[in-house]
């Protein structure tokens, strides 16, 4: 039994040009915000110092930010990760420092704000080459999911389908991106995850909605394409709109119970699955419709068998 069930077909074709044209202000915003404030990239990307230590009780991190922060490390990232008693700090590239001598500087400093010597777990440095290359390698991982799906979309439904499909996809990551760029919210590796993950869940919705525009094709003969697209995404809006708000749901409780390490990842997906089930909805059958898809792209082509249509003798 669906909680959510349309007995009245929705007409989301009629707001096709201004949902486009919304988009297209959106990702237009995002491009510019890219190009002039660009991304506050994390230590995965820039290079850096990143130190494992562990407490003998429970740390408190304000007091080990300020004990930092007074001695002259106060752009250091410090979270909690595993327990209350596992802190991990992120140091920014100081020419000024020698990376490999920070670690040392560190658990001095944290030792004048803990009752018991705090114990060294890692350190790792991380060069500015390595990360130059985890940028173009996440740039080629997109780059290439990208074209996948274009390929298959193209050849499981057609042309005017795929290119909707890839359209909307590129909206969902350049919107999703702009927003970190808007906000400088910090753009690590796990955002970079989130971002992959995006375009997997966001092609699912709209493979869903173009199955049942195909299926739609073929039971109402009669319908215009606009009306065909319109039953489709209504009948799968309940489907829809359940996995969109369970998901969320989950990513609400990474958000506030995760730690600081995975609110990039949360933030990414529970904004991206907001805009992706828009663009599922709106942008990816929108752009096939305007580009001229029709109930005979989709529909099997008859072949005719040997005989058939000659007249007897």
């Amino acid at each position: 039994m669906r909680i959510f069930k349309f007995t009245k077909s929705l007409d989301f074709m009629k707001l096709k040009i201004p949902a486009l044209v919304f988009s297209t202000f959106l990702v237009l915003g995002s491009l510019f915000s890219l190009f002039t404030q660009g991304l506050n990239l994390g230590l995965d990307f820039t290079g850096g110092t990143v130190i494992e230590v562990q407490f003998q009780q429970p740390a408190d991190l304000l007091k080990v930010r300020g004990a930092l922060a007074g001695n002259g490390f106060a752009d250091a990232q410090v979270a909690y990760f595993g327990t209350s008693q596992d802190v991990m700090i992120r140091i920014a590239p100081r020419a000024d420092l020698n990376q490999k001598a920070i670690g040392e500087q560190i658990l001095t400093t944290l030792n004048t704000v803990a009752e018991t010597p705090v114990t060294v777990r890692k350190v790792d440095v991380v060069g500015s080459s390595v990360g130059e290359e985890l940028k173009e390698d996440g740039f080629l991982a997109v780059l290439a999911a990208l074209v996948g799906i274009l390929i298959y979309v193209a050849a499981r439904f057609e042309w005017r389908f795929s290119v909707g499909a890839v359209a909307s996809l590129l909206h969902d990551v350049i919107v999703t991106m702009g927003l970190f760029s808007v906000f400088q919210l910090e753009f690590d590796l796990t955002v970079l995850a989130a971002i992959l993950a995006l375009i997997g869940y966001s092609i699912n919705d709209t493979i869903v909605v173009f199955d049942r525009i195909r299926e739609m094709f073929r039971k109402m003969r009669d319908a215009t394409v606009d009306e065909t697209v319109n039953e489709a995404i209504t009948s799968t809006l309940s489907r829809t709109t359940m996995t969109s708000l369970t998901t969320a749901l989950t990513l609400i409780v990474l958000f506030f119970m995760g730690g600081a390490m995975i609110h990039g990842f949360a933030t990414a997906l529970l904004f991206g699955i907001a805009i992706g089930t828009y663009s599922s909805i709106y942008m990816a059958s929108s752009i096939a419709v305007i580009l001229g898809a029709s109930r005979e792209d989709l529909m099997p082509t008859v072949i005719e068998k040997e005989g058939e249509g000659t007249p007897s003798v």
